[in-house]
């Protein structure tokens, strides 16, 4: 069955081949004044709600935004296939047949398949299964040959998703912030230095802070868990080592060494030349507790479940946080129009 699309609504053009993401005045509205329940004779609307409680929907409409940019970019490649097979004169399965599984090559010789039938977990033996690995090999190549294919498609157009994505209702005041001061973009992350994922992202997050220096700024906000005996004192620790200035640096060194115990925190404000007598007693009287509980407050209020929790101009990045995914996010905020600026300017600001 022929599919036909609405050019104005998947607002495709064919005059160039860059690519963009813009807001739109009406696009994803979520109609906050439409009235939701009425009590006593009183009518209340969702923008009531969110007086009151501004993340309370946050995580929903994250959700609903994913599902909704999941089919129009099934739509987009549903209507770039069939303008293509018109241009070629052919159907749609022809041009896949023509363009994606004639890509494929040959099938693995039966040395190859030996060697993945021994990496499967079976006690069939392998004349049984020959069959099996040989389609999930080929579906695997045409799955990638028609992702690389689409892609040479979507490369030759521009295509702008005027669907305007969530974004968390997020404070800046007093967060430490690493940067560029005029950022374009701030990624923000939730974390706890004990948590062993946090560590891992580490190196990640510094790698795209010098991928994109000059247009990224990072901030951090501190979300302890339970499970994490040392992660408290930790944050605290780092913000009275930035209550001298040296927030970054020290919050570095607690992602390098992994050491938390008090006496070790205390070691580092040595290290780092800070006032001891001054860091030790903001430590030993929890002069930061304050601080760390509001920040850990504001994550549970967006439903925050773990760490880290990042959040790209305030646009949350579910899923695995490998460093394509955040990049790829990067830069569709670097390439947008309307977006709002990163918050670094709020914060408490420190260039790298």
């Amino acid at each position: 069955m022929s599919i036909r699309y609405n050019l104005c609504a998947l607002v495709l053009c064919a005059t160039s081949s860059a690519v963009s993401y813009a807001a739109s005045d009406t696009a994803g509205s979520t109609g906050t004044d439409a009235v939701v329940v009425e009590v006593n004779g009183v009518k209340l609307t969702i923008a009531d709600l969110e007086k009151k409680n501004p993340s309370s929907l946050f995580q929903a409409r994250t959700t609903y935004y994913e599902a909704q940019r999941k089919v129009i970019e099934s739509m987009v490649d549903d209507y770039l296939l069939e303008q293509q097979a018109r241009k070629e004169g052919i159907a749609v399965p022809e041009l896949l047949e023509r363009h994606v599984n004639a890509a494929i090559g040959k099938d693995p010789s039966e040395e190859s398949l030996r060697v993945y039938y021994e990496g499967v977990d079976t006690a069939e033996p392998y004349e049984v299964v020959r069959g099996k690995i040989l389609d999930a090999l080929r579906q695997r190549r045409i799955a990638k040959a028609r992702t690389a294919y689409l892609q040479s498609l979507r490369s030759q157009v521009p295509i702008i998703l005027r669907l305007e994505p969530p974004r968390a209702p997020i404070s800046m005041k007093d967060v430490p912030v690493r940067g560029a001061a005029a950022s374009r973009v701030t990624v923000l992350e939730y974390a706890d230095f004990e948590c062993p994922y946090c560590q891992q992202i580490h190196p990640v997050l510094e790698r795209l802070e010098t991928e994109f220096k000059g247009k990224l700024a990072l901030a951090y906000k501190d979300y302890p868990l339970p499970m994490h005996p040392d992660a408290q004192k930790a944050a605290e620790a780092a913000h009275c080592a930035g209550a001298q200035g040296k927030y970054w640096e020290y919050h570095d060194i607690l992602f390098t060494k992994k050491q938390l115990a008090v006496s070790a925190l205390k070691q580092y404000a040595r290290d780092l030349n800070l006032a001891t007598a001054t860091f030790d007693n903001c430590l030993d009287k929890d002069q930061m507790a304050t601080v760390v509980s509001e920040q850990a407050g504001e994550a549970q209020a967006l439903g925050v479940q773990g760490t880290p929790t990042i959040l790209v101009n305030g646009r949350l990045v579910n899923g695995n946080l490998t460093y394509e995914k955040l990049r790829a996010l990067i830069v569709e905020e670097l390439n947008s129009t309307g977006i709002p600026s990163g918050s670094a300017r709020s914060g408490n600001h420190a260039e790298r």
